[in-house]
């Protein structure tokens, strides 16, 4: 399977991308790290605002899901807690280029976390 990502050049990802290269020959196959840039600062905001615009989505909807759940039951809000959390980690991975929804996202999460934690009385 051939296949091409681009990402933005940071250590984190530079150090990933040879591991997963490593991990590649390894196998058996094959793997080439290219370094490339944008053909005018222009194309490279339009790539960054992309990806923003792309992970923006996901956090509002973290965020929905986070609100939905306040009107859950206990062991349905605990399970949804539990799986946005996962998802926050998984976003934030990929998330190079922070939009504001990635704060009022934590924040949800955070409230979310709150409620299901709140004693019963």
């Amino acid at each position: 399977m051939d296949g091409l990502v681009a990402l933005p050049r940071d250590s984190r990802t530079q150090e990933q991308l040879e591991w997963l290269a490593d991990e590649i020959l390894e196998a058996s196959g094959e793997a080439t790290i290219w370094v490339a840039t944008p053909g005018s600062a222009a194309h490279e905001r339009a790539l960054a605002e992309r990806m923003a615009t792309a992970v923006a989505a996901e956090y509002r909807a973290v965020i929905e899901a986070a609100e939905a759940a306040r009107d859950k039951d206990g062991t349905a809000r605990r399970r949804t807690l539990a799986r946005l959390r996962r998802t926050l980690h998984a976003i934030r991975a990929r998330d190079y280029f922070p939009p504001p929804e990635r704060e009022r996202a934590q924040q949800a999460v955070a409230e979310l976390e709150a409620l299901v934690e709140e004693p019963v009385r």
